[in-house]
């Protein structure tokens, strides 16, 4: 994977080189960051360089209050949490349970989101920070083609290290007034621990035998799974 500087952007980076059983994962067809609302026009004109297509997980609240107007890529809104984002920290979520909410009512979108991917455009797919709709978007895809699991869930880890440090402690201590008797708000906002994406892979395998079997329950055919093992893998 590739560190990417795009300016005004958090969290950007190329999946590319990461180890599979048959090669690695082909370098500039899969991206992620963060949103894209900041982005400079130097920014932008990077991003419209290098990337065909853009995948949006925000839901609308979060997309009208940072608009993002890229022309040249196409750009398709998926939003993957149903309900609000805001819900999950009053709820107290952690983000194992999180990510099980997001495998078990939002499958279908993961699935939309995973067939652009293999539609073999340069795509870019983004969230908010980059952390965890486009985490668990992502690991999906790498998984469903053989990446090396622990290669798989040290790009998730990264993030964290990827996020402004001012900025996570900001919230962290907004977080903390807001919610003080909250376990899990601040590591929902700002932390992308490596046990967590395990033992999220583990419950794929335990539940549904591999990610490309709950990719297949949720509506994603065979030929479709090909089609990504072709744009995302380069054998040898």
């Amino acid at each position: 994977m590739t560190i990417l500087d795009v300016d005004g952007v958090n969290n950007v980076r190329d999946v590319g080189g990461i180890p599979t059983a048959r090669g690695r994962i082909r370098s500039g067809v899969l991206l992620r960051s963060g949103q894209l609302s900041n982005a400079t026009t130097a920014g932008v004109s990077a991003i419209r360089s290098t990337v065909r297509h853009i995948v949006d997980l925000r839901d609308g609240e979060e997309v009208a209050a940072e608009p993002t107007e890229i022309e040249g890529p196409d750009t398709t809104h998926l939003p993957l949490f149903l309900g609000s984002v805001r819900s999950f920290f009053e709820n107290d979520t952690s983000l194992d349970d999180l990510y099980l909410h997001l495998l078990e009512e939002s499958g279908e979108r993961l699935v939309d989101a995973i067939r652009i991917i293999a539609a073999g455009q340069p795509t870019l797919v983004h969230c908010t920070v980059g952390k965890d709709r486009t985490g668990v978007t992502v690991a999906l895809a790498l998984s469903a083609v053989g990446a090396d699991r622990e290669a798989v869930i040290a790009d998730y880890a990264l993030t964290e290290s990827q996020l402004p440090a001012q900025r996570s402690q900001r919230i962290a201590e907004y977080l903390r007034a807001q919610h003080p008797e909250a376990l899990h708000a601040v590591a929902l906002a700002t932390q992308s621990p490596a046990p967590v994406m395990r033992r999220l892979l583990e419950q794929v395998d335990e539940r549904w035998g591999s990610a490309a079997g709950y990719l297949r329950a949720n509506g994603m055919t065979d030929d479709e799974l090909a089609a990504l093992q072709r744009a995302l893998v380069e054998e040898g």
